[in-house]
């Protein structure tokens, strides 16, 4: 989503915290964030690798603005993502362009229906859903599913603390959301994602270790894509569940129990706040 935040100050980000694990899995963390030419140039690197089409990266200028078109619309129709220079938003709105296409072109498909549909002036639950995943998604892996109780019920010491070996090999993250990206790369150390929690064999997630926390399985995507697609999933933001990223083991300095029971985004429950059980790969 192209959401007006974020400047040209943002884009170097000096004071970022570039050695956190979720921004050294998409960044050389002694690299500012590439510019629209070289965004543009990976895209066609990454089209010719796997043969899957992005939409072409755009200068956002009046003059492409002219169209009239909404931004879900242009690039359903014309594959061109309008894109603001030296933005960091929309830098790694790219990224994920380019690292998760399926997923991005699923997401674009059902806004631009709905648009059609309805028009721009209103919203529905599933696009809200779309644009909650779109800003601040991830997809969890589980290969526990005992792990849920704890989630379910935002006992947040169970999951992160009990449960921190867990980390890696029973439950994983991919991490999709380029605002949430962006706000690391700004400084804000307490993130909260949005999750889609998709249920794994138990033995699918790997070795122990930080780098399987950041899990990515580019099959198991497109069958999430179509179901996107299909309107199976992300039909209601009620679908995702909250994931404050800074209890995962390695990703916040100060995450011990006490970091837990008092940070401000690990909060407790609503009452009457129901999650759905896990998707399911067909």
């Amino acid at each position: 989503m192209n959401a007006a935040i974020g400047l040209a100050p943002s884009f170097a980000c000096a004071s970022a915290p570039r050695a956190h694990p979720l921004l050294s899995a998409w960044l050389d963390p002694a690299s500012p964030l590439p510019g629209l030419d070289e965004l543009e140039a990976r895209r066609l690197r990454a089209q010719h690798d796997d043969g899957i089409a992005r939409p072409a990266f755009r200068a956002q200028t009046r003059a492409l603005l002219d169209d009239g078109l909404h931004y879900e619309t242009r690039i359903a129709a014309h594959h061109v993502l309008a894109t603001r220079e030296h933005d960091a938003h929309d830098a790694f709105n790219a990224l994920v362009w380019l690292r998760h296409p399926q997923l991005k072109w699923a997401l674009n498909a059902r806004q631009a229906a709905d648009v059609a549909r309805i028009g721009a002036k209103q919203r529905t639950r599933g696009q809200c859903a779309l644009t909650h995943f779109d800003e601040a998604g991830a997809i969890a892996w589980l290969a526990a599913p005992r792990l849920l109780a704890a989630w379910d019920a935002h006992d947040w010491a169970s999951l992160f603390v009990a449960e921190r070996d867990a980390w890696g090999p029973a439950i994983a993250v991919t991490v999709f959301g380029h605002a949430l990206l962006e706000h690391v790369w700004n400084g804000h150390d307490l993130p909260v994602a949005k999750c889609l929690v998709v249920e794994v064999a138990a033995d699918a997630l790997g070795d122990v270790g930080e780098a399987a926390i950041l899990a990515r399985r580019p099959r198991a995507e497109a069958g999430i894509s179509a179901a996107i697609r299909a309107g199976t999933v992300l039909a209601d933001p009620q679908e995702l569940r909250p994931l404050p990223l800074a209890g995962i083991r390695g990703w916040h300095a100060g995450a011990t129990a006490g970091f837990v029971a008092q940070a401000s985004c690990f909060r407790p429950l609503r009452e009457g706040r129901r999650y759905p059980p896990p998707w399911r790969l067909a």
